[in-house]
């Protein structure tokens, strides 16, 4: 990020590029929200037990008398789609302890003592008057709410595209210049607090409400345009259910995430962004967790979920990360708290509708989690909500929607899991529930994920999946097995719409036997499921192909495409031990009409990528003449493309322009900038040695990621063979970090453990 536009993001001042200028920022207090038919709160159904349908009831019994509620883990009621729930980001076991051994002595409710300790700390509190125009901070009275909170970052691409009328104040002034070379005594970039006392509230109060400190809530506002008990507003995790490792887990629920705001899009209204604090502290949902995240995961979700995006891969979006240090969080190791504000339209997962029609309607219970029993009229009205609102597709009053909606989420899902595979990433825990498939094909739930190092198809980025069940050749099958198991949910309701016509009424299984039921699910399941599944293949492997085809800078596609160019590319990159990345990149430069014709020195520097340890196992002779036979094809497939070219006229470019012009889109296809496993182990542990230089670091590694196609570290003259001219350490850090790294974390794989 330049300090030009550091200095106008930090005056408020930016000219984004939209269709109209914005005419206001507003504090996160005052951004806008849905309306009621567009806020899932007042359209889903909440859990009786945080409150109901009354968010009065939730402010002034739950949090005041009983908000123990929120962080017992519990079975909540089988038509529950969601819990109102705060944020509440403390060490776990809570550290409930009497003022002296007298008092203790002399307590004879604990229950009701623990009750009131909790209400004690909860953020309840109305900052100000009650408003019924607006929502209102809520504050704890208590002093152990103090607890420091560190904005480390703050994403300049996330707030841009989700929430650009959010005004963050001097916030990325004191962030700091990003930087990856930062000296001990800072320099000039330095953190620079604005002398605006305007600015630096805006920026405290995004750091409190961000940091779980305050909360927004309201007791009427906005109004219900149906129910008027349902007017009002209060953050709220998800329940869902799921499969883990391919077995069904149960209830598993938003057990960390809450999501404290809903916002619409200032030039997009009908797009709604919700705010989700990730490490928030217990729900109903957190079984025997600690509702915490790590500031280790919390970072490599941070850069991952922008590093996605400006790959052109669905995702969740980044915003903020806030720094917990004195709360302290046992894992493997001893580490502290660190809370991440994602973004999506909706954080609505397979996993939502499993949990009212689990498979084969089945129930159980055990300490701290099971499942309940199926829940049909939950089950229409989630699924005629994410229909509508969620996904918007376009039915007609009446008309039937749960095939089209399984047919929706399978094609998005699709598309998505093809930009994986295109790129060689791999998520590590593709579940339906917890670590789980999103309804809107977003990627999300970022854990032991990774980028493909040495290209290897089976490789397995996360070391407690024994089995390879998620290996990166498995991925698309992973997804179709969640497509399945959302198939499986929604086909009664689908079964009995095929047979009436119509969508599916209110109680529309009142009267209905078990026998019904299943003659319901049969039929939907033979007369949907092949349709879904190629579809699903279909969509898969022509987006797959369309991004392969986009990295090798080609426009047209031709038949033989995949069994001449691009599976002998893989077959290549895997028997020669290959970096998956770097191969793509250097083949951008490949140009046909250079003296050079036949690619060999981007052969030579490819053979030159090979590690030192792979050496053994590569007959070089071989894999030079591999590769002179492939470059070839590549060349005559280029000029095969050149009627897809056209010049400034409009004409058909001749071949040197041609050339050039697939050289340019290539590059801008193909990462010269890769979070790599090292390259993220490295940016943790500067934020951990030291958080003020760390953000500047963790500022530009976040630059890089979402300008991951720019020439970083001075790359063309890297690529000439006297490549040896003097750079800056600044740029001679961006090239190291454009690299493989020293070897030992090629491969590595990561832990579920956040």
């Amino acid at each position: 990020m330049s300090g030009g536009l550091l200095v106008l993001l930090g005056n408020m001042k930016a000219e984004f590029k939209n269709p109209s200028p914005l005419k206001r920022y507003a504090r996160i207090s005052s951004l806008p929200i849905p309306s009621s038919s567009q806020l899932l709160t007042h359209n889903l159904i909440p859990d009786p037990v945080t409150g109901g349908t009354s968010v009065p009831d939730f402010l002034e019994k739950i949090l005041a008398k009983t908000p123990s509620v929120q962080r017992r883990a519990r079975l909540t009621s089988p038509e529950a789609h969601f819990s109102y729930v705060t944020p509440f980001p403390t060490s776990f076991p809570y550290n409930i302890e009497p003022p002296s051994p007298d008092e203790s002595e002399n307590i004879e409710d604990k229950a009701a003592y623990v009750e009131k300790w909790l209400a004690d700390r909860e953020a309840r509190n109305p900052k100000s008057s009650e408003s019924s125009d607006k929502l209102q901070l809520h504050h704890s009275k208590t002093a152990n709410n103090d607890q420091p909170r560190v904005l480390i970052g703050l994403s300049e691409t996330g707030l841009r595209d989700c929430v650009p009328h959010l005004h963050v104040g001097d916030a990325f002034a004191t962030l700091s210049e990003p930087a990856l070379v930062v000296s001990d005594s800072g320099g000039d970039g330095c953190s620079h607090e604005s002398s605006q006392q305007d600015m630096v509230a805006a920026r405290q109060e995004l750091i409190d409400v961000l940091g779980g400190r305050t909360v927004l809530m309201s007791k009427d506002y906005p109004k219900s345009e149906s129910n008027s008990e349902r007017a009002g507003f209060a953050p709220w995790s998800h329940r869902y259910s799921g499969h883990q490792f391919g077995t069904w887990a149960g209830q598993l629920g938003d057990g960390r995430a809450v999501t404290v705001l809903a916002t619409p899009h200032p030039f997009k209204p009908n797009e709604i962004y919700e705010l989700q604090l990730k490490g928030a502290g217990r729900t109903p949902y957190s079984r025997s967790a600690d509702g915490l995240a790590v500031l280790r995961s919390s970072i490599r979700e941070y850069l991952c979920s922008e590093a996605m995006f400006a790959l052109g891969i669905p995702t969740t979006r980044s915003l903020s990360l806030i720094s917990l240090p004195s709360v302290e969080v046992r894992r493997e190791r001893m580490e502290t708290a660190c809370i991440l504000t994602r973004m999506a339209p909706s954080f609505i997962r397979i996993g939502s509708f499993e949990a009212l029609s689990p498979p084969e309607g089945l129930s159980m219970a055990f300490f701290g989690g099971g499942q309940q029993k199926p829940h049909w009229e939950s089950l229409r009205i989630l699924g005629e909500w994410v229909s509508r609102k969620v996904l918007r597709l376009d039915l007609q009053e009446g008309q039937p929607w749960g095939k089209e909606l399984v047919l929706e989420v399978a094609r998005r899902n699709a598309k998505m899991v093809a930009g994986w595979q295109a790129y060689g990433w791999m998520h590590g825990v593709i579940n339906t529930g917890l670590f789980t498939v999103s309804i809107l094909g977003l990627t999300i739930d970022y854990g032991p994920y990774a980028f493909m190092d040495v290209f290897d198809p089976a490789h397995i980025c996360n070391h407690t999946d024994d089995s390879g069940r998620y290996a990166y050749k498995f991925q698309p099958s992973m997804i179709m097995f969640a497509l399945r198991a959302l198939l499986n949910s929604l086909a009664p309701l689908i079964g009995a719409e095929m047979e009436s016509g119509n969508a599916v009424s209110p109680d529309w299984t009142t009267s209905v036997s078990e026998a019904k039921l299943d003659e319901w699910r049969q039929h939907a399941i033979s007369s949907v499921k092949d349709e879904m599944e190629a579809l699903f293949q279909e969509v898969c492997s022509s987006k797959n192909g369309e991004l392969m085809r986009k990295r090798l800078g080609l426009r047209r596609s031709l038949p033989s495409d995949e069994s001449q160019l691009i599976r002998p590319l893989l077959d290549m990159m895997e028997n020669h031990r290959l970096d998956f990345h770097r191969t793509f990149r250097l083949l951008s430069f490949f140009n046909p009409s250079a003296e050079d014709n036949h690619g060999v020195s981007i052969i030579q520097q490819l053979l030159g990528n090979i590690a030192p340890t792979d050496l053994q196992m590569v007959n070089m002779d071989s894999a030079k003449k591999d590769w002179e036979e492939w470059m070839d094809k590549f060349k005559e497939r280029i000029q095969d493309d050149q009627i897809s070219w056209k010049n400034d006229a409009g004409g058909v470019a001749e071949l040197e322009d041609l050339y050039a012009m697939r050289m340019k889109e290539a590059k801008g296809a193909n990462p010269r900038f890769v979070l790599r496993q090292w390259v993220l182990e490295e940016i943790i542990k500067h934020v951990e040695n030291d958080q003020d230089k760390g953000k500047r670091q963790l500022a530009k590694v976040m630059h890089m990621a979402c300008n991951p196609f720019e020439e970083w570290g001075a790359e063309v003259a890297e690529m000439k063979e006297d490549g040896d001219e003097e750079l800056s350490a600044e740029e001679g850090e961006e090239r190291r970090y454009c690299g493989v790294g020293d070897g030992s974390m090629l491969g590595f794989q990561c832990s579920c453990s956040s």
